[in-house]
């Protein structure tokens, strides 16, 4: 399949996430106005973090962080590396931007080289890609739909050709979209919530599986939404809760190989999945009602990847999923 016909599938598959956004969009257009009054976001270091209120900005699905008013962090300067991840190859799915292209940045910092497997934000990837060769290591961009089995095959193809090995996948790419009632949810939006989210990740850990060493790990994206549930996130909830059993079982599944599997459970972080969920008044104070009354940057989950993808670091540790919510108890 030539490059232009990738293209154009791709931007289909964001042409159907934009409609079902639309039409959400407009049911929430009777319920503007916030609910929370501003509180002081908490600091735990000597690196402020911002905090509401945030930027009123609805994005495009998939949503681009190039056109975010508040871009998130994920530099983390004060974060060094060690060669923790010396001479390994990782892919991230969702690698473009967000938690991914903060993953991707200190992984390169410790050493790794990194492939990254985005929808069709060209623009996000492109920038990944040079704050990752700036670390002075290699990274290989691949658009296309994690939803096909055959692409996430192709893809790993792609990723053996140029590096001859893999050691570390991070199963992040996601879709979410917000619905007030189980009846707003339609059999195709459901089945784009899950298939982007659960079978993504399913035919991604099959692909690599056979390239895998031991000592390699697999990492997947959960949320706090898995762990609590979420009112206006029915599928997108149900779909985390699944990622966290799917960590689960294959860590069972794969520990006499060698092969880690854990996962990191995010509570609301600064990305483009959340500006192009929700309605702007709800964006200018999204994450108050954590402990810390503010989301998270992504440099603030990076470190957590860095750890459970680092032997050095975990190698006793499989079939977890590590919260880090801003909240406490959770």
């Amino acid at each position: 399949m030539s490059d232009n016909r990738n293209d154009s599938k791709n931007e289909s598959v964001g042409n159907l996430q934009r409609s079902i956004q639309h039409e959400q969009d407009h049911k929430d257009q009777q319920s503007a106005g916030s609910k929370h009054a501003d509180k002081p976001a908490v600091q735990t270091s000597a690196r402020s973090q911002p905090g509401a209120p945030l930027p009123a900005q609805h994005l495009a699905k998939p949503g681009s962080e190039a056109q975010m008013q508040l871009k998130p962090r994920f530099l983390a300067p004060d974060y060094s590396g060690s060669g923790k991840l010396a001479g390994m190859v990782a892919i991230v799915t969702g690698g473009d931007s967000g938690i991914g292209r903060a993953v991707a940045v200190l992984y390169a910092r410790e050493g790794a080289d990194v492939a990254i497997i985005y929808l069709n934000e060209h623009e996000d990837a492109n920038e990944t890609r040079r704050y990752v060769e700036a670390e002075g290591q290699s990274c290989l961009l691949i658009p296309g739909d994690v939803r096909e089995q055959r692409f996430c095959e192709e893809a790993v193809s792609q990723v053996m050709a140029k590096f001859n090995h893999i050691d570390v996948l991070v199963n992040n790419a996601a879709f979410q979209e917000h619905a007030a009632s189980l009846l707003d949810l339609s059999e195709e939006r459901f089945d784009l919530t899950m298939k982007t989210n659960v079978y993504g990740y399913f035919h991604m850990a099959k692909a690599v599986l056979p390239h895998l060493q031991r000592g390699a790990s697999i990492i997947n994206t959960g949320s706090v939404t898995g762990l609590k549930g979420s009112k206006h996130l029915l599928d997108y909830s149900t779909t985390k809760g699944a990622i966290h059993a799917f960590t689960m079982a294959l860590a069972g599944n794969l520990l006499e190989k060698g092969i880690r599997v854990n996962a990191v459970a995010p509570g609301p972080v600064w990305t483009p999945l959340n500006p192009a969920d929700q309605p702007p008044e709800k964006i200018s104070t999204f994450g108050q009602d954590t402990s810390m009354h503010r989301p998270a940057q992504p440099e603030e989950l990076s470190p957590a990847y860095v750890f459970l993808a680092s032997p050095a670091c975990s190698s006793y540790i499989t079939g977890i999923v590590l919260p880090v919510t801003g909240s406490v108890g959770e």
